[in-house]
This record gives structure tokens, sequence and C-alpha cells, in this order.
């Protein structure tokens, strides 16, 4: 086991990219190449939770990676003292506080801008910020439907930037190790994959429509979802439980592992069948107004008959496997199966009960600091970033757009077939439901203006 495990780690660094890097665009690009000295100014557009943790490992990396932070944006003022001086303090420069990203965009001096806002901002902020000549880093799901994914891609592509998705377990040494003994055969051929979201929530409760908060700029805060009144409980992070800014568990913490998931099983593809199920448990709607399911199921099956399963259990409940797995993945091959929690992996053989294979655990290189938000690999995948917008080359970087986009479009998959309450053929290379005009007007939506997801970018 640890002769096979050091030699992956030492091939690790020389096949990574191929093992990860999306296809279909060029090699080398090098109008967007910066010097390895040349400072990368940079903004985080959404610092609230996750956008917290944003602005703490930017500021982290200025010492060997030159980054400088010169401008926080978020709609919500409240949140500028604060984080003002969590930057100033960390890199000892005062930075610019904005609320219209556009105005972000418009600065020549930025490079590069980083995205933690809800889902349904990904998208266009992504596009804005390209046609402006901005590298972007980018939460996932990089996207909140599967049109506006397509459209983050020709974005990158033709405006000749690197985007960045932010699937850390792309970074992290021992996931990138499970994915190339997984890819090189070690449990013969991987015929499922299945990813588990066990997080059990309570309700968060319900409220009248109201007034925003006079700190909040809501219009440019629902941008291009649809008009609906202020809420408190469609809010800050309550968004993620309403189909108009959210995708739900599924796809909220569900995308890391429907990205291991699909990475696994070596898919450069859509599914072709898709079904999913479930509903909102434990929780009375006259409690809380959340729409999006609390425990759902959903099965992807891929052109070779390949199978990706995911479970997403939102009540109470045990682990799964020999690692009481709750966040993480399993995958099945021919010659046996590997259970994937955080960083920590196991190889079976067949019926033998114990591993043949495996790692240590590893930790990240973020400090441990319980007023941050980051996850694990968050730092090394950050400054894959940084490197990557310094060769100018797409395959340098760990989780290229068109790669967040397979994995981002799992979970919005399987809820427009859990919408629908029915099974659903899709045609990968044309993006299209078969035969299904109901399903494929839940691949895109009618954006507010003028806050417009455009088709030709």
């Amino acid at each position: 086991m640890t002769q096979r495990r050091d030699f992956i780690k030492k091939s690790l660094v020389g096949t990574a990219g191929i093992a990860m890097g999306g296809l279909g665009f060029s090699a080398k690009s090098y109008g967007s190449i910066l010097g390895a000295n040349e400072r990368i100014t940079m903004a985080v557009i959404g610092i609230r939770g996750q956008g917290n943790g944003h602005i703490r490992t930017w500021c982290s990396l200025k010492d060997n990676r030159n980054v400088f932070l010169k401008t926080i944006c978020d709609v919500d003022e409240e949140l500028y003292p604060e984080r003002v001086k969590r930057v100033e303090e960390a890199i000892g420069t005062k930075p610019l506080t904005e609320w219209d990203m556009r105005k972000v965009f418009d600065d020549k001096e930025i490079d590069a801008v980083s995205f933690a806002t809800p889902n349904h901002w990904h998208a266009l902020g992504t596009i804005w910020a390209c046609q402006a000549g901005k590298h972007v880093y980018v939460e996932k799901p990089s996207n909140h439907n599967v049109f506006e994914g397509r459209k983050m891609i020709d974005a990158a592509r033709k405006y000749n930037v690197r985007v960045q998705v932010g699937f850390q377990n792309r970074s992290i040494a021992n996931v990138m190790e499970a994915m190339k003994f997984l890819h090189e055969g070690g449990i013969g051929d991987v015929y499922m994959s299945k990813g588990l979201c066990y997080k059990p929530r309570d309700s968060f409760g319900i409220a009248p429509d109201g007034m925003p908060p006079e700190n909040l700029h809501y219009d440019m805060w629902l941008g291009p979802a649809q008009w609906r009144p202020y809420n408190e409980k469609r809010g800050h992070y309550n968004w993620h439980w309403h189909w108009n800014t959210g995708n739900g568990d599924t796809g909220n913490q569900g995308p890391h592992q429907f990205d291991i998931a699909r990475w696994g099983l070596n898919k450069d593809e859509h599914p072709v069948s898709i079904f999913s199920t479930g509903g909102i448990y434990g929780i009375s709607p006259k409690e809380c107004s959340q729409e999006t399911p609390n425990t759902q199921t959903s099965l992807f099956t891929y052109e070779d008959g390949k199978v990706l399963e995911f479970e997403t259990r939102g009540r109470y409940t045990h682990g799964e496997s020999s690692l009481d797995i709750k966040i993480g993945n399993m995958f099945y091959g021919t010659d046996g199966y590997l259970e994937l929690n955080g960083s920590t992996w196991k190889a079976f053989r067949q019926r033998e009960k114990e591993p043949f294979a495996g790692s240590e655990k590893e930790t990240s290189e973020v400090p441990q600091d319980p007023t941050f938000r980051a996850a694990p690999g968050g730092a090394e995948h950050y400054a894959n970033f940084i490197d990557a917008i310094r060769s100018g080359n797409d395959y340098d970087l760990h989780c290229d757009i068109r790669e967040g986009f397979y994995s981002s479009a799992l979970p919005i998959l399987a809820n427009i077939s859990y919408r629908l309450k029915r099974e659903l053929t899709f045609r990968g290379s044309y993006e299209k439901f078969a035969n299904d005009p109901e399903a494929d007007m839940m691949l895109s939506r009618n954006y507010r203006k003028p806050y417009v997801v455009p088709e030709d970018v």
C-alpha cells in the first residue's frame, strides 16, 4: 500500500493537469499572462460567509503569490466596517468598498475577482467580469441553471481569461491521489459512484414580507432573479432553500461531492438519464418557508451504462461505510470499492475486511479560525488560480469553468427531475431534453432586466 501511495504522489504533479483539465480550449493563452513578479490586484464580490473566507485566503497569499486585495464588494453595506478592518490588519492597507460590482469591473487596476455571491449571481457576474478582461474565481455551483453555465464557458474563451470554479477538492493532494488510483484501475473498472450530503438542518422559520433594511441594496441583491418582495427568511443564507435564488442542499453542499463522483467515474460528458425524488420531511410548511427538498435521492445514468447516485439527507441520520461518511463519496469497481471521507480514503479488494490501499489524513493550510469559513484545500485551490493567471494556461487550472460546469449541471438536472416528478432523458451534445419542452423551459430562466444573461456573450 505504501509503495503504491508513494508512486502516485510522486507522479501527481506531472499528470494532474491532464487528469483534471477540461478539453476544447487552447493549450496556451499568451494575451493574459502576468509576469512572475508582477502584482495581481484583486476584488472580492460577496463578503458574507464564504466571502469572508475568500478575504482571509487572498490576504494569506500575499507573501508567496504577490496578491493585493484592493476592493471588497457587497450589496449589504452593514458588512463593510468589520471586513475593512480585517483586511487592513492583514495587509496593512485599507480596501475600497463598493456595492455595485459593475464599478469594480470598470477599475482597470483590478486583474481578477472572486465571487461568493448567492448562486443566482454567479453566471452574470462572471460573464460581466470576463467581458471586462478580469480573471474569475467563482464559488460552486458555477451556475444556477444549465444555459448560463454554457454562456460562462463561452465568455471565458472569448475574452481569454482564466475562470476557476471553487471545487476545492480538486486541489487536495489526497483526493487527487484517490482519483488517480481509481483511474489507473485500483479497484478495477469503476461502474458506479455515490455522493453523500448528510446535513441535518432545522426549520429557519417564517416571516411576513416587509421592507429591506436601509443598508441592503435589494434590487441589486435580486439581480437576475424574479422580483419578489423582501423577506428576511428568503435573504442571507436562507436564499439556498428557495428556487428563485438557490438550488437546495443538493445544489449547495452537494456540488462538491457531485464533482468528486463524476471525477472518479472519469466522465467528461452529461448523463443521458436523470431521475430524482424526495421531499421536505420533519418540517411543517406552516413553520418554514423552505421550497427545496431536505431529503432527495438522485440517479444518473451515462451512455455507457455507468451510474452516479447522490443522496441528500437533511434530517437525523447515521453515516455510511466504515469511515462513517456523512459528507463524502463511495466508488464501486469490478475488483473492489473505495471510500472517501474528506481527504481520507480507503480501498478494499473484493470481500476483504481490511483496506489494501489508502491515505493518511490531511489538513488544510488555511488557519483554523472559527470566524472564517474555508473548505479544506481552499488555500491550495486559490493559489492554483493565481499560478494559472501567471501562466496564461487554462490547463493549469485544477477546475476550469468547463470542468466546473459539468459537475454543477448534475444537481441542477436532478432538481428539474424532482420538480417535474419524472425521469428525464437528456441529449448532452445539444444540452436539451429529448422531446420534452416542459423540461427544456427549466434549463434557463426569465431574466429580470437589466440583469440578463445574454445569448451572445
